[in-house]
């Protein structure tokens, strides 16, 4: 313990670096996935045809380890940041879309019926009624992308990316077990942090509905 918190102590700097890093990839793949995820989860909701094929392709890529799905990234992008980020943005697809899709198809039914009788439009209704009440469901999809990409971006460096990885890596290539803990522990509270507001925002969303 003395070790590791000298260790601390003496390179806070470079964590707190290496902090904003991994923050950055994990918040850039999560707002990616966010922008196309949400669109796919309401098209499935709305087509029974398409529904299936969205959300089987999304539980493909789900499928892949993590590694595996990042080295097939690399042979496209190369080295870098880019990559993790694309791999950040692919794993977090599924659980937006799927509950996404889950939420929309939740709502009462007497409600949409209510909103078309007072001549709202599809969009109006998308907007002002059905994803407002489906935002628990899509909340709960955005805390565990969050906690799954937070835990991915920790194999960055495999990948010639950036973040709290590259500490534990280190740790485990020079038998450092002061390095290793000091971007295994940060990075394991992040996504204690992460899940806790996103559940804290859920439980808002909740009594709002």
């Amino acid at each position: 313990m003395d070790l590791f918190l000298r260790y601390v102590g003496e390179n806070w700097t470079d964590l707190l670096v290496l902090t904003f890093q991994h923050i950055s990839m994990v918040v850039i793949g999560l707002l990616l996935a966010l922008a196309v995820g949400i669109p796919l989860g309401v098209l499935a909701s709305r087509s029974r045809r398409l529904a299936p094929v969205i959300l089987t392709a999304a539980n493909v890529i789900q499928v892949f380890p993590s590694l595996a799905l990042l080295v097939l990234i690399m042979v496209v992008f190369g080295l870098g940041t880019t990559t993790v980020v694309i791999g950040l943005f692919l794993y977090s697809l599924l659980p937006i879309i799927r509950n996404t899709y889950v939420g929309l198809t939740q709502v009462n039914p007497a409600l949409v019926e209510a909103g078309r009788g007072v001549g709202m439009s599809p969009l109006q209704m998308m907007v002002q009624v059905q994803l407002p009440l489906a935002l628990p469901f899509m909340l709960t999809g955005i805390r565990i992308a969050a906690v799954i990409a937070i835990g991915v971006a920790t194999i960055a460096p495999l990948v010639g990316g950036d973040g709290l990885g590259r500490e534990i890596y280190s740790g485990i290539n020079m038998n450092n077990s002061a390095r290793l803990y000091a971007g295994a522990i940060p990075a394991a509270l992040l996504a204690l942090l992460a899940d806790l507001a996103l559940e804290r925002l859920q439980r808002a969303a909740k009594i709002g509905k």
